[in-house]
């Protein structure tokens, strides 16, 4: 096939469902729709709306193509989430939504059949974060799911599956801290067999792969070409560190920021990875392990901000110089503390200060998480947070490491469109981010706050 010119990038993340169109010449996002990821009430149990989102999905085809034309799909979705079929290719149950505490309340159960962090890399988390709890709390809950489930899906590929008819699933979502997973042999783990359900797994796949070619019923009805190619599929943390891997020698290290903010170290430190801080072993696009960590940054700042402008320099100086500080953990339950609860110490500010504060606080739970899992080289950092200047400034001095921001409106829309086309990550890197506050004042903080969640 000719090398694609445009690839439509269908990427649900946790917060919002987005479709993008990006032009590989450049890597350039031409055109970007969302809706919100919507979670709808049971019964059975709180579940996202994928009927609304495909209905999104295929408009959102439908208008670009006509607008500026596809030449290829590709699919990138938040982790922790799995779609389970019947032997129609219909849903068995609603897909969970992974913040629901159902499997909390088997948890004792559950944790008696998952495999140790040794076989999988993958920490024990609350609520629905593991795949593997989901699994066995809705096989608990629901007598007769086990016999109607004829298909495991991970998430990206439910809609390659709507589009191709094609039944797969993909290492990155497979590797996600499923407890599904083998990283170090690429295999399922023992837990597909201890739930009953290892012959249910769709084919894992590398993400980069030909899932296959549009339907000729959905090509109709959206005026592509029924030889429209449409990629495996990744999870969008691994889509974000995608093009770095393509173009960047290690060490480096990707910070993706979004509802979660994922930190992925290549070619770092060897550390010993704490499952307790909720770090873990992501597998990466090529099918490699990388040790990761993160915490629930975006839904933290959502809680905390103060809903006003972007601090102004002067306003993050003087929060600096005033040392107002937020200390973890705003979401509780994960992250690098998981067992805190936030507190402000030198007073709680408002309006600017407050911000300035927040985007500190959460620059210094980042440059934890680099410091769990080994990182050295750059920093790279994608998504909403790449915009802060002060967040940027504080992971600087905090890392101890140069920070690049990437300017995309989604490094997982970009990465992902590079399934389609790899050599289209060629180019030069961003460039490194200049501080513009003092770096005394940012060490002199940084060195507080680390001191004082010792």
């Amino acid at each position: 096939m000719t090398a694609p010119g445009h690839v439509a990038v269908i990427d649900i993340g946790k917060t919002n469902a987005k479709l993008a169109l990006v032009e590989l010449d450049g890597l350039r996002e031409i055109a970007v729709v969302t809706r919100p990821n919507k979670v709808l009430p049971g019964p059975p149990w709180p579940h996202f709306d994928l009927d609304g989102h495909w209905a999104f999905i295929l408009s959102g085809l439908k208008d670009m193509h006509r607008d500026h034309g596809i030449d290829a799909i590709s699919v990138t979705t938040h982790g922790a989430s799995a779609v389970l079929l019947d032997a129609n290719g219909d849903l068995a149950a609603p897909m969970l939504d992974y913040e629901h505490d159902g499997p909390d309340r088997v948890a004792a159960a559950y944790d008696a059949v998952r495999p140790d962090f040794a076989e999988t890399g993958s920490p024990r988390l609350p609520m629905g974060l593991n795949i593997g709890a989901q699994l066995h709390w809705q096989l608990t809950e629901d007598a007769g799911l086990r016999d109607r489930i004829a298909h495991v899906l991970t998430y990206p590929q439910y809609w390659g599956f709507r589009l191709t008819g094609e039944l797969a699933c993909d290492v990155t979502s497979l590797g996600c801290h499923t407890d599904l997973w083998n990283p170090h042999e690429g295999r399922l783990s023992s837990l597909a067999d201890r739930l009953g359900l290892a012959g249910t797994f769709a084919p894992a796949r590398r993400p980069g792969e030909i899932l296959g070619r549009l339907r000729p019923e959905i090509a109709a009805e959206i005026g592509l070409p029924p030889d429209t190619e449409v990629a495996v599929g990744i999870h969008d943390s691994n889509a974000s560190l995608l093009p770095h891997l393509l173009r960047q020698s290690p060490p480096f290290s990707v910070v993706s920021t979004g509802t979660w903010v994922i930190v992925m170290a290549v070619g770092g430190a060897r550390v010993t990875l704490d499952p307790a801080r909720d770090t873990l072993i992501n597998v990466n696009a090529l099918g490699d392990p990388v040790p990761s960590a993160r915490f629930m940054g975006g839904r933290e700042y959502e809680l905390i901000r103060s809903g006003g402008p972007a601090p102004s320099g002067e306003s993050l100086e003087a929060a600096l110089a005033g040392g107002a500080m937020l200390l973890p953990s705003v979401v509780p339950g994960s992250g690098p503390f998981p067992g805190r609860t936030s507190r402000w110490i030198g007073g709680e500010p408002d309006g600017a200060l407050r911000d300035a504060a927040l985007a500190f606080y959460l620059a210094l739970m980042t440059a934890t998480c680099l410091e769990l899992t080994g990182h050295g080289g750059d920093i790279l950092v994608e998504g909403p947070f790449a915009r802060s200047a002060g967040y940027l400034d504080m992971l600087s001095v905090a890392a101890g490491a140069p920070v690049r921001a990437s300017a995309s409106q989604t490094g997982t829309s970009q990465g992902a469109s590079l399934l389609m086309s790899p050599d289209a990550a060629r180019g030069t890197e961003s460039a490194r981010h200049p501080l513009s506050l003092p770096r005394d004042l940012l060490r002199s903080y940084a060195d507080k706050w680390q001191q004082a969640v010792l």
